[in-house]
């Protein structure tokens, strides 16, 4: 098999085709156990055992730090292949691939020396809401709080948890600019309480509980400026921030839902028993089917454009400019809107039998959640489009705020 012509920037030790090969071959595995998933309310070990080889904290690291160092979208199209079969597998892998690439790219080099050790094999799971509060000590803080939506955290190793740091009066510290410092904190699962509270409508295996922590020791290198955080190695990838890294896992979630829904009803339709019988003669769902294949590739195409771009620049050696971090979101936001879409279609199509426990109803659920994640929210499309119409041509992205240049 031919290898593909890597450039500089990516990594050379590992051929994302053989991961999107593995992923096929452990496909059947994720699938058979996407019910027991939900039912236990994370991923069950069967699960998790098939999809450790893969190592997805570790395909944007540097190859330097043991990481794959993959471009973006490979990275997409990794996360899509698992979603395509289990939906919580997907919304795990994403979550620690993305959290582990932040903290590949921000923290210190001490920290990333420890954390991505020869032989170590690291998962981040954790929330980057500050709902927390670092108190500082000798050789680093006190961590203190309690977070929600920790996806995968009983699968991770270590945390990643925003927190706001204290003055020393119990109130938020700010910079020489007013503005409150916000840092994301990590330290090892085992020192936080696990406090559970999973009990929703859909991607119920992914284990996304509430957890505290309690007077936990951050050493000074396990924290990073979660708003303000310069990349410290491939700086022109990681230029894309938090933010930025966040949007390729959720949007590969989508890509790998939208498309199993697809594929699902249509499978139905040709099953020719019953309603799919009805279905399958019906001018009007092939109709219907075409318009929603057409809308789901022209997102999923304007995706791939939008993170090709994304790549050209990081080869071309130049950092991330507003207009692509809006055009990620964009991308982000629409392949979301049009699995929605894509599932209210295919639910309503397949009549009393998407009632029923099976992909159709899981995946129906799945997206619902997925579309209510803040990362999806509306507030951050109309700031994408007023900078894309020129109307805020002079702010730029911090977090998920698109404010004036300072």
């Amino acid at each position: 098999m031919n290898k593909p012509i890597k450039h500089g920037s990516w990594g050379t030790t590992v051929d994302h085709r053989d991961l999107l090969k593995k992923i096929a071959e452990i496909g059947p595995i994720l699938e058979a156990n996407a019910a027991a998933d939900e039912e236990s309310g994370e991923l069950t070990q069967a699960t998790f055992e098939a999809l450790k080889p893969l190592r997805m904290s570790h395909i944007f690291a540097a190859e330097s730090l043991g990481g794959a160092q993959l471009p973006p979208t490979q990275g997409l199209e990794l996360i899509e292949a698992i979603t395509w079969h289990s939906g919580s597998a997907g919304w795990v892998s994403m979550v620690h691939c993305c959290i582990g690439a932040m903290s590949a790219a921000f923290l210190p080099d001490s920290a990333v020396a420890r954390l991505f050790a020869p032989g170590t094999d690291n998962r981040f799971s954790g929330q980057g809401a500050p709902l927390g509060m670092l108190k500082k000590v000798d050789g680093g803080y006190r961590l203190n709080g309690k977070w929600s939506y920790g996806s995968g955290f009983s699968h991770a190793t270590y945390s990643h948890s925003a927190a706001f740091v204290d003055d020393g009066t119990g109130k938020p510290a700010k910079d020489e600019s007013g503005n409150v410092i916000v840092m994301c904190a990590h330290a090892p699962i085992s020192e936080h309480k696990q406090l559970g509270n999973w009990d929703v409508l859909g991607l119920g295996g992914t284990g996304s509980i509430d957890y505290a922590a309690e007077d936990v020791f951050i050493a000074d290198d396990l924290v990073f400026p979660i708003l303000t955080a310069p990349p410290l190695r491939q700086k022109e990838f990681f230029s894309l921030g938090v933010v930025g890294l966040a949007a390729i896992g959720h949007t590969g979630w989508a890509l790998g839902a939208g498309r199993r829904m697809l594929d699902e009803i249509a499978k139905f339709a040709r099953s020719k028993s019953g309603r799919a019988g009805l279905i399958g003669e019906s001018e009007k769902f092939w109709h219907d089917y075409g318009r929603a294949e057409a809308r789901y590739r022209a997102a999923r195409a304007f995706v791939f454009e939008t993170w090709r771009d994304v790549e050209a620049t990081v080869e071309a050696g130049n950092r991330m400019s507003t207009r692509q971090i809006s055009l990620v979101h964009l991308a982000k936001s629409e392949i979301h809107e049009v699995g929605v879409d894509i599932c209210n279609f295919a639910y309503r199509a397949g009549g009393g039998a998407s009632l029923r426990a099976g992909v159709i109803q899981r995946t129906f659920r799945e997206m619902m959640v997925a579309a209510n994640h803040f990362t999806i929210a509306p507030s951050i499309v109309t700031s994408a489009g007023r900078d894309i119409g020129g109307m805020w041509s002079d702010r730029v992205w911090q977090f998920y705020d698109l404010i004036e240049k300072k």
